[in-house]
């Protein structure tokens, strides 16, 4: 089971530690089990502050992955050494507005936005293309076996 630190830094309802826990497992449990995760629950401000420093978007943003980065002048192979893999910063607000707008269940959107921070935080990406068609797959199959249907579906 992975580690993880949540810290919800606002009055916001959101799902609780347990289902954190699991959706982060369901992405670890055969990765990196052993491994260490802060996840951050924020307002509006924090995320359009943290989205505006580091991608230059002033906007908030559902989620947002900081991987873990290795000390300055260790080498490579020292990151097997580290168990932390690194930050999410998840907007509460954002997440509500999204699964409102796209008419899903609000519970199933928590569990993307974590899933999809969580695969960013082993590398996966979205950028091109390609890259998105594999990390989409890997969504839905995590997503699946927590009896979520897949995210991507548009619905009416």
């Amino acid at each position: 089971m992975a580690l993880l630190d949540l810290q919800k830094v606002i009055d916001h309802q959101t799902p609780d530690t347990n289902d954190f826990q699991r959706w982060v497992d369901s992405v670890l449990s055969t990765r990196k089990p052993d491994a260490e995760i802060t996840i951050r629950l924020v307002d509006f401000d924090e995320s359009q502050s943290l989205n505006h420093q580091y991608r230059d978007k002033d906007k908030p943003t559902n989620v947002l992955s900081f991987p873990f980065e290795l000390p300055e002048g260790l080498p490579p192979e020292a990151a097997e050494e580290f168990t932390l893999i690194g930050d999410l910063i998840i907007c509460a607000p954002v997440v509500e507005q999204e699964a409102d707008l796209q008419n899903k269940p609000l519970h199933h959107h928590w569990a993307h936005m974590v899933i999809h921070g969580t695969l960013h935080l082993l590398g996966y990406d979205h950028i091109e293309d390609e890259e998105a068609e594999v990390m989409e797959k890997l969504e839905k199959k995590i997503l699946a076996t927590l009896d979520i249907p897949d995210p991507y579906e548009i619905k009416d």
